[in-house]
């Protein structure tokens, strides 16, 4: 089966290439996600691939419920979450992946990627999530 996105409409192909954003088409206001629930008023956008990092931190323990990831306290590895700022459109929140904590700058410019939400699970089990690293 492969790696899979960990949702519907989160990318815009199979490829992964660009995230799945939203328009109002009355007031132009762009914004991540796409809703689940279908709104004549709102139109699915691609979204910008490369953006700035707006502000971040570290998440140094499991999340809790409904988080879907690796939560074994003794097996955690801390990553990277961020605010990343597209250009005219919108902000997202994304992992940061390719650095790091100490390596990440505010303004730092970066581009759009995949990774897997477990990198141990199994290849034919992954599950891909959004993530953006430095150009």
């Amino acid at each position: 089966m492969g790696a899979q996105p960990i949702a519907d409409n989160l990318f815009t192909d199979d490829n992964m290439s660009a995230l799945v954003g939203a328009r109002n088409k009355q007031t132009g206001q762009i914004f991540f996600p796409l809703p689940l629930t279908p709104n004549d008023n709102i139109e699915p956008i691609a979204l910008a691939t490369t953006g700035t990092v707006w502000t971040y931190t570290v998440q140094r323990f499991p999340p809790k419920t409904p988080y879907a990831g690796p939560a074994d306290p003794v097996n955690f590895k801390p990553y990277i979450v961020a605010y990343v700022s597209l250009p005219g459109q919108t902000m997202v929140e994304s992992r940061l992946t390719g650095l790091e904590p100490e390596d990440v700058e505010i303004g730092m410019q970066v581009e759009l990627t995949a990774i897997p939400l477990d990198p141990d699970a199994p290849a034919e089990d992954q599950v891909m999530i959004h993530a953006f690293q430095p150009i």
